[in-house]
């Protein structure tokens, strides 16, 4: 990720960009992108791995620009969110089910 980060800050850095990326703006896109990852399976479970990769590109951009515009450790934002997950949903609870946690 550290790689990808300073690939995302200079290519900002470049156009001057970084007055756009406020938080709201970052979380809009985000959202906006991930819209278009969703629709690779609009009509069928069939897909353009190349455009399903183009717009999982961009939502991966979108949350590593956040996470560094509010000082997030993704790898630690998602290490800590797995470890709650694994409280709600207990390997002998939830193996094999979709349930949420509170109906298990």
């Amino acid at each position: 990720m550290k790689k990808l980060l300073q690939a995302c800050r200079t290519f900002n850095k470049e156009r001057d960009w970084d007055q756009f990326h406020t938080a709201e703006n970052l979380a809009k896109s985000i959202s906006i992108e991930a819209g278009e990852l969703l629709e690779c399976f609009q009509w069928s479970s069939d897909y353009d791995r190349e455009a399903l990769l183009e717009e999982l590109g961009d939502v991966t951009i979108y949350c590593v620009m956040l996470a560094d515009l509010l000082s997030v450790d993704l790898e630690e934002n998602g290490l800590a969110k797995l470890a709650k997950a694994a409280q709600k949903y207990p390997v002998e609870k939830a193996r094999g089910k979709s349930t949420k946690y509170d109906k298990l």
